[in-house]
C-alpha cells in the first residue's frame, strides 16, 4: 500500500511516499530554520505562507522521486495535530484537495505519532508494546504504546518542552536557532560538572518532568556572569546544561521501561538527535538489558515519512477522514481520530 503524505505542523514543509508503513519510496523536505533564525524563534505567520509556497512543489517531487504515478497512491496521509494552527491548516487543507482528487482516503495522524513511528522505518523489527520517550521543541511526554494506536501518557512536562529550553539556552550562549545542534557541537568542548543545574521533580508523579527552573537557572547564571564581568565558559555551560537535561528523561524513561516489563525501548522527535542523549540511554539500556531503538538523524526531526509509516497503521485500524477535516493546535497523543 503506497500512502501520500504530507507534515506541516511547524517550520518544515515535508511530503513523502512511504510503502506499507515500513518503507521509503520518497521524502522531500523543505526547511525554514533560516527563514525564523533572524527572530530567534518561528513565526507563525511566516511558517504558514512558506508551507503555502512549498507544498506544491514537493509533492512534484515526491512523486517523482518515488518513480511512481498519481493513480498508484492508494492514500492520502497528513498530519493533523498538534502544531501552530495556521501551519497545520495548510498541511489539511492541500491534503483534503489531493484525496479527493485521487479518489482515495484521507488518513489523518497525530503528529507524535509520526515521531514514534519514525522508528518503524528505522528498524522493520520493532514492533508494540515498547515504551517511547518523545521530546521535541513543543512535547516531552514518556508513553505506552501498547499498539500501533493505543497509547497511554505515562509522564509529561509540567511547563516547557526539552527542545524549547534547547532553543532558550543557545539563545543565551549567541547561538542560532534551532538551538540544539549547536548546543551539541559545542558542549563536547566542555565540562559537564562545571555548573550544577536543578533537575525538575514533581510531587506524587514520578515520571512527570519540569524544564523551566532549568531554562531560568542558565538564564540567571548568564545574567550574573554579564553584570559582574565574570568569564561565562560557554562550553561547559552547553555541557552542564546537557547534563542536566539528561539527568531528567533518562532515569525517568528507564524506570517506566521496567515497571511496564516489556523490554523495548524507543526515543523520538527533535531532542533525540543529541549525542549526549543517546549516549546515555544507550549505557542505561545496556546495563539494564533493554533493547534500545533510536531512528538516524534525519528521522528524528519533522518529516513526511514518519507521518506516512503511522497512517498505515491508523489505515488498518479504520481510520479515516472526510472533507470536514480539521487542524488542532493541542491534542492528546492517546486520543483517536474523533471522525
Amino acid at each position: 500500500m503506497k500512502i501520500l503524505a504530507f507534515e506541516s505542523t511547524c517550520d518544515e514543509t515535508a511530503v513523502a511516499v512511504v510503502e506499507d508503513g515500513r518503507k521509503i519510496l520518497s521524502d522531500q523536505i523543505f526547511s525554514q530554520a533560516k527563514l525564523h533564525a533572524v527572530y530567534g524563534g518561528v513565526v507563525p505567520e511566516i511558517a504558514s505562507r512558506s508551507h503555502v509556497e512549498s507544498i506544491s512543489l514537493l509533492t512534484e517531487r515526491a512523486l517523482e522521486s518515488a518513480g511512481i504515478a498519481r493513480s498508484e497512491i492508494d492514500a492520502v496521509a497528513v498530519s493533523y495535530a498538534p502544531g501552530l494552527i495556521g501551519a497545520v491548516l495548510v498541511g489539511v487543507n492541500f491534503a483534503k484537495a489531493v484525496a479527493a482528487t485521487l479518489n482515495v482516503p484521507l488518513i489523518p495522524v497525530h503528529h507524535i505519532r509520526g515521531h514514534i513511528a519514525a522508528n518503524y522505518l528505522a528498524f522493520p523489527e520493532l514492533e508494540p508494546p515498547f515504551v517511547c520517550l518523545a521530546i521535541s521543541g513543543g512535547n516531552t511526554l514518556i508513553i505506552d504504546v501498547r499498539d500501533y494506536t493505543d497509547m497511554h501518557i505515562l509522564g509529561a512536562t509540567h511547563d516547557d518542552a526539552a527542545g524549547e529550553c534547547f532553543d532558550k539556552t543557545a539563545r543565551v550562549l549567541g547561538l542560532p536557532y534551532p538551538g540544539g545542534k549547536p548546543i551539541d557541537e559545542l558542549s563536547k568542548g566542555g565540562d559537564d560538572r562545571r555548573y550544577a543545574f536543578p533537575v525538575g521533580n514533581v510531587a506524587g508523579k514520578p515520571y512527570d518532568m519540569s524544564f523551566s527552573g532549568l531554562k531560568t537557572a542558565v538564564i540567571n547564571l548568564a545574567h550574573h556572569a554579564e553584570q559582574t564581568g565574570e568569564e561565562l565558559d560557554r562550553a561547559s555551560l552547553a555541557a552542564s546544561f546537557t547534563r542536566a537535561v539528561s539527568e531528567s528523561l533518562v532515569p525517568r524513561t528507564m524506570q517506566a521501561v521496567r515497571e511496564c516489563g516489556y523490554g523495548q525501548l524507543a526515543v523520538a522527535g527533535g531532542v533525540a538527535a543529541n549525542s549526549r542523549i543517546r549516549a546515555d540511554f544507550q549505557r542505561a539500556a545496556e546495563e539494564q538489558g533493554i533493547r534500545l531503538f533510536i531512528p538516524p538523524m534525519r528521522l528524528c526531526g519533522d518529516n513526511g515519512a514518519m507521518i506516512g509509516a503511522q497512517a498505515y497503521y491508523e489505515y488498518l485500524a479504520g481510520t479515516r477522514a472526510g472533507a470536514d477535516l480539521n487542524a488542532y493546535a493541542s491534542m492528546d497523543v492517546s486520543q483517536n481520530y474523533p471522525g
